[in-house]
């Protein structure tokens, strides 16, 4: 029963934090400013981090406009960029397990909007451009939370942050590059029309997925 429990936490652990033991314990090891480290990071956590990516996905799957892609986009980096310089330097506190639940939500929601849930169970379109400003304030409390829990040496942290947040913001432009070339060429598919549905249901089951593991590692460590 013990090892069951040590086997369930690993994974909570994990997507409760989303950093490596290394790139942890070398946040703690440095002072002063470091940009390019620090930039890498950001670009590599983007990268990695699968709950922004999916939310990421919800928000572009059905825009077909660049120019509509880069507001949303712009949006979210927006939202999450500001909490995360907020969230570090003000030293806002908030629970891993909560904030990382409340990203897997976000993915759910957006699921349900590309159903088109909000607007067969409620008779209303929620305006997506507020809600994406919205969750990517979340997702900035998500970094903000990670960073904080690493106690950086307050030499150089602005300008280690800002790399960081550009690092980020590098990242996730090459995922979404990868992600659209994926998309884009999927659309020309007749399987695109044929399976948009079930693959935001995956979606939404992901979204599920992700913030029944946090409340479970919640619940877990009270």
């Amino acid at each position: 029963m013990k090892r069951f429990w040590i086997i369930m936490q690993m994974p909570i652990i994990l997507f409760a934090h989303g950093v490596t033991t290394g790139d942890q314990g070398y946040i703690q090891e440095i002072n002063g400013v470091n940009f390019i480290p620090f930039m890498y990071l950001g670009a590599k956590h983007m990268v990695t981090g699968y709950d922004h990516l999916l939310f990421l996905i919800g928000v572009i799957f059905f825009l077909y406009r660049l120019k509509d892609i880069g507001i949303y986009v712009s949006l979210f980096a927006l939202g999450h960029s500001s909490t995360l310089l907020l969230g570090v330097f003000a030293d806002i506190h908030i629970n891993a397990f909560i904030i990382d639940a409340i990203i897997g939500l976000s993915v759910v929601y957006k699921a349900l909007d590309n159903l088109g849930a909000f607007q067969r169970w409620f008779g209303i379109q929620p305006n997506m451009k507020i809600s994406t400003l919205i969750f990517g304030l979340f997702h900035g409390f998500g970094l903000a939370t990670k960073i904080i829990e690493f106690e950086m040496d307050s030499n150089g942290l602005l300008t280690n942050l800002i790399a960081f947040n550009i690092g980020v913001e590098i990242g996730q432009l090459l995922a979404l590059s990868a992600i659209l070339i994926l998309i884009s060429y999927w659309r020309k598919k007749l399987s695109f029309v044929t399976h948009a549905y079930s693959t935001n249901v995956l979606l939404m089951t992901l979204g599920f997925i992700l913030t029944g593991y946090q409340l479970f590692g919640y619940f877990n460590s009270l």
